[in-house]
């Protein structure tokens, strides 16, 4: 029950994968705008609580903060020499393996004292989906990829005094996975489907630091969070050598740690820039094991720690109306020789535009837009030696992605 109320609270939505690795680095539309440099310094509205708890001290009184993400992407794979599995016909390319998802944030922050703030923020910090036609090229290492989840953050900040403030959070993680492909029998195909879940918990802080009047520096930390999942899988037709039965995987969501500055240049301009480092490494292979302990499914990830950079500014055109733009780059967790169709990432460059508008004395509009640029993204998955019922995956897909993201801030 809980678990549906939180699906329902969040729409169930599809997420798509289009930061590093399968990470959602889209938690506000006041930042998107900046393609969120200065994320953990700039302390812009409640959405601080992921970013840097520590920001809640520059926020007065009691806020919410709600905000709706729609996120497309576009990944069509182009075959060049792919071969298919034992015995089997090639089949299609698989069309557009993206969709559009819809991915929503809430944050609620309250003071408790003149020193004192606690904030709540429920948000998706990981996510993914690629999906192929069933009857494509690569169906037997890949159709379905699915990972979704809810993250229930409480947090307090501490205002030590004018110049350090510091911020520490739970987190509550929900994560669900669902994995599908064919299966690749001597009689003939089948399809099958991995499904699990489980609740995993971290922590966060942050502290800010006021250098000047107008410039104030900021440190975050992110936990890893173990995922235990648990769940089942499920053939097209039962019985064999692979019956139906409970299923286990393990997952480390990994820890980032950023670092921003947020300088007030004039009354008119603002000048935002981070740097965000993941510890991706910890993915080095995705495995699922029957309850008996009996290996089901292995792919090798073997992944890299990644870095994010981005430079943002802002113009106050009026008391009323903040433009923002924003540049950033982003590392993939992965090289040519590990990307698989169930991740075809690469690195990324963003651009990004957005706005705030001040409708009443305590009601804020914020918009923003981001294009990411995807470097080409050749793939060259052979698994022919090992299991040659899997076939090779050989090619290159062309990939882009577009984010609107409208937010309503409200000051009680």
């Amino acid at each position: 029950m809980k678990k549906s109320l939180l699906s329902a609270a969040l729409f169930a939505a599809p997420i798509v994968t289009h930061a590093a690795g399968f990470a959602l680095v889209e938690q506000s539309a006041s930042g998107l705008g900046n393609a969120y440099a200065g994320a953990a310094a700039s302390a812009e509205d409640a959405s601080t609580i992921f970013f840097n708890p520590a920001g809640m001290t520059y926020i007065d009184g009691t806020q919410i903060v709600g905000a709706l993400h729609i996120i497309k992407l576009s990944a069509d794979f182009n075959n060049e020499g792919s071969v298919a599995g034992t015995g089997r016909p090639l089949g299609s390319e698989g069309g557009n393996a993206g969709s559009t998802a819809f991915v929503p944030n809430l944050y609620f922050k309250t003071s408790l004292t003149d020193a004192l703030d606690f904030g709540l923020g429920i948000n998706a910090p990981f996510g993914l989906k690629t999906e192929y036609d069933k009857n494509w090229i690569g169906r037997f290492q890949a159709i379905k990829s699915d990972l979704k989840t809810i993250n229930i953050n409480p947090a307090l900040a501490f205002k030590v005094n004018d110049q350090l403030s510091l911020g520490f959070g739970l987190n509550a993680m929900w994560i669900q996975a669902e994995l599908t492909s064919a299966v690749n029998l001597v009689a003939a195909e089948r399809s099958s489907k991995v499904k699990g879940d489980d609740w995993g918990l971290g922590y966060n802080f942050g502290a800010i630091y006021q250098v000047t009047e107008a410039t104030r520096l900021g440190l975050a930390y992110r936990s890893k969070i173990d995922q235990h999942l648990k769940g089942d899988v499920k053939f097209s037709t039962s019985g064999g050598p692979t019956p139906n039965g409970d299923v286990t995987a393990d997952v480390t969501l990994p820890e980032t740690l950023s670092f921003s500055v947020f300088s007030q240049l004039n009354s008119s301009w603002d000048l935002l820039a981070d740097a965000t480092w993941t510890r991706w490494s910890r993915f080095r292979e995705l495995a699922v094991y029957r309850e008996s302990g009996a290996l089901l499914t292995s792919t090798t990830e073997n992944w890299d720690n990644t870095m994010r950079y981005s430079l943002g500014a802002n113009y106050h055109y009026s008391d009323k109306l903040v433009l923002r733009a924003g540049i950033a780059y982003d590392e993939e967790a992965f090289g040519d020789q590990y990307r698989t169709a169930r991740i075809p990432g690469n690195d990324r460059k963003w651009l990004s535009l957005g706005a705030g508008w001040k409708a009443t004395d305590q009601t804020k509009l914020d918009i923003g837009y981001t294009h990411l640029f995807v470097s080409d993204i050749d793939i060259d998955d052979n698994q022919t030696t090992v299991f040659p019922s899997r076939g090779r995956v050989r090619g290159d897909y062309d990939g882009s992605v577009d984010v609107l993201s409208v937010q309503v801030t409200h000051n009680f």
